[in-house]
């Protein structure tokens, strides 16, 4: 019923100028501006992702969008550069950067997490 459908992805903010020159900026994305006071990300392969105001936001506790990547010590090395502070855990276990190593222990890919202005998780994870 819905596999014709262009379906697209959201989440809130609570400050669409900040997350606009995060977005765009720091992570390099095409962005407009959308109807209502929204953002529209444009991803690679035609996706995109809009991000909505909201006066009563809360930030995901779960990761709400992903770029996966060639290298990831690469772009979390330039993402650092640009102020991006990576998360650390504790489980499953990152490195001083920040970087899960799940490849060397056929755990996963490897993949660092970071937030995004509002708080929402975002990450990078290495396509192997």
């Amino acid at each position: 019923m819905l596999h014709k459908s262009n379906a697209f992805s959201s989440f809130s903010t609570d400050d669409i100028p900040k997350a606009k020159k995060f977005y765009k900026d720091i992570l390099g994305l095409p962005v407009d501006n959308g109807e209502m006071g929204t953002l529209t990300l444009h991803l690679q392969g035609g996706n995109t992702v809009t991000i909505y105001p909201k006066s009563n936001h809360q930030p995901a506790t779960f990761t709400v969008l992903n770029f996966p990547v060639i290298n990831i010590d690469n772009t979390v090395n330039d993402l650092l550069e640009k102020g991006v502070v990576f998360e650390h855990y504790k489980e499953p276990k990152t490195d001083s950067k920040g970087i899960y190593r799940g490849i060397s222990f056929n755990a996963g890919p490897n993949i660092a997490w970071f937030k995004d202005p509002a708080g929402n998780i975002l990450s990078v994870l290495e396509n192997s």
